[in-house]
């Protein structure tokens, strides 16, 4: 099947809607600390374990009757046969007629469902660790034979914030090198963050990884031919220095043969790989380079597990389910449309960034499957901070708002382990730390769930109205044993099915982003004109005529 995907016949009103729709009546009325006070049970029967995580989501406004119908809900939408769908071959993404197999690439490699498709990931895989292997031996060198000390990954969107999340959540794994090798990541297009880093690096040390998918992304590169002028500035034009100083990554070989890179620092996409499903392919070289090939390939385990999970449990225990069923609730039957992510670990700084892409570019759709307009809400604005750093920034928001939020809180079980080198000395006072990292990420949930009712009763009888708190604020809250490859590998995968699921039951398509890529062909429209090849700007309305005036000194 390829493009009678769209052609499915939209769901009619069933009856499970009607019934959420009674059942958010009975509801909206009802406050979080009166579900909790009218089943003593709720905790254990609205949370789920699942290997080394646990997911509570008792803290939502919802009791089992709207559990049940929106499970309902999704068995009348056909999210079982739609699961079905998206671990095949068939075109999912329709309006681009692919595929959507982003969890082919943490298939292991000798299984036995799509066997011959997993030969081929692995194939460009095992090329990947090879090379991480010889960076990390000090075996492979730039062009005057000096050893590699800098990787410098130049992409964007999905080429940039996967890598660029997990590195830096995994800090702790970074493996050690036969020479120190640190990773850096370039985005911006206006070569802010290039120009920092050239300033600080020695050509002869420094080796570019070029991620884009259609290796025609001006951001990503109009930053590799800056890397590339600085090379060649220093070091000479010649095929060596582009051989031994550039790899890339890209469904395009032909095009990065023609950029300069040879074959074999040429490593494959396909099509079916959407950008921001993409770190568990070669985009992740940073990550492995990072973490090195033992962690990576735990990455792409615990993200394989959450894709049998998905598969196989019923919607009442499946977590990526339960995840994005949450959401429809939140969202369409209680009006709230934003959603805050909200790690207490320093180390998921850039969870919420890497979020916002995933599910806003996913579902930030108007249009269904039937090229009609979408008949209620899609996508809430997702947003979000450490959780120490949002206390002191958007919590009062949160807290005395006018808003209705709902969050997600994630944190992990341990961190600082004694055995551990890098903590040894100062061990107890970091775990300290830890603990009071955890009590303030209870704390938060608590007070915004339960508001007054989580107050010390005999302080509230004469607290004034300004220091009390309404509470009834939505939330889940994710406990991982250890922020480790394996378990973030298993987080990540969670929120893609979330996002698949909620975009079934939305009846959109998540993997295509028609709304990213206008914008860019505008901004090449305007481009000549900025640059002084052109000079008519009397067909562009008065607002960009005026700027452009600005911009051009006239």
């Amino acid at each position: 099947m390829s493009k009678n995907i769209e052609k499915f016949p939209k769901a009619k009103t069933l009856s499970a809607r009607h019934e959420l729709e009674h059942l958010k009546t009975e509801i909206e009325h009802i406050h979080l600390s009166e579900l909790f006070a009218q089943n003593p049970q709720r905790f254990e029967q609205l949370s789920v374990k699942m290997q080394q995580l646990c997911f509570d989501f008792s803290k939502h406004r919802l009791n089992n009757k709207v559990l049940h119908s929106l499970i309902n809900f999704a068995n009348e939408q056909k999210l079982p046969e739609w699961i079905e769908r998206l671990f095949s071959n068939e075109s999912v993404n329709y309006t681009e007629d692919r595929a959507a197999m982003h969890w082919a690439l943490r298939l292991p490699k000798e299984t036995k469902d799509h066997p011959d498709l997993a030969k081929k990931i692995h194939a460009q895989l095992d090329r990947m660790y090879q090379l991480v292997q010889k960076i990390h031996d000090g075996q492979y060198r730039g062009s005057t034979g000096e050893v590699i000390r800098d990787v410098v990954n130049i992409g964007v969107g999905g080429s940039d914030l996967g890598p660029l999340m997990v590195t830096h959540a995994l800090s702790d794994y970074k493996v050690p090198t036969q020479q120190k090798l640190n990773v850096h990541f370039v985005s911006t297009m206006d070569g802010s963050q290039l120009s920092d880093l050239l300033h600080q690096f020695r050509p002869e040390t420094t080796l570019f990884i070029i991620s884009s998918k259609s290796f025609g992304t001006i951001d990503t590169l109009s930053n590799a031919q800056t890397a590339r002028c600085w090379l060649e500035k220093s070091l000479g034009k010649s095929t060596a220095v582009l051989k031994c100083h550039f790899v890339g990554v890209s469904t395009k070989p032909k095009k990065m043969l023609e950029w300069g890179i040879c074959p074999e620092n040429q490593f494959l996409l396909w099509d079916w790989v959407g950008g921001r499903y993409s770190l568990w392919s070669c985009i992740g070289l940073p990550i492995a380079l990072t973490i090195g090939v033992y962690g990576f390939k735990q990455l792409l385990a615990g993200a394989h597990y959450v894709d049998q999970h998905f598969q196989t449990v019923p919607f009442e225990q499946n977590v990526p389910v339960l995840m994005a069923l949450l959401g429809i609730w939140n969202n369409n039957f209680l009006n709230m449309q934003t959603h805050a992510v909200l790690p207490y670990d320093g180390r998921l700084k850039y969870f919420a960034a890497y979020l916002q892409q995933l599910e806003m570019e996913s579902n930030g759709k108007s249009i269904s499957r039937e090229n009609e307009k979408v008949d209620e809400l899609t996508c809430p604005i997702v947003w979000g901070e450490v959780g120490p750093n949002a206390q002191h920034a958007f919590y009062q928001l949160l807290h005395q708002g006018t808003h209705a939020v709902s969050c997600d809180f994630i944190a992990p079980v341990e961190r600082y382990n004694a055995n551990q080198f890098t903590y040894a000395e100062n061990a107890e006072a970091l775990i300290s730390q830890h603990h009071l990292a955890l009590s303030n990420c209870l704390a938060q949930s608590r007070l915004l769930a339960f508001g007054n009712q989580a107050l010390d009763q005999h302080e509230l009888e004469n607290l004034p109205v300004y220091k009390q708190y309404t509470g009834n604020q939505p939330s889940s809250t994710l406990l991982i044993d250890e922020l480790s490859p394996y378990s973030l590998g298993m987080l990540i995968a969670l929120y893609e099915h979330k996002v698949f699921v909620q975009s079934v039951l939305w009846n959109i398509n998540p993997f295509d982003q028609w709304g990213v890529e206008k914008g860019k062909e505008i901004a090449n429209q305007l481009l000549p004109i900025l640059s002084g090849s052109e000079t008519d700007i009397s067909k562009l309305d008065a607002s960009t005529q005026g700027l452009i005036r600005i911009l051009l000194g006239r």
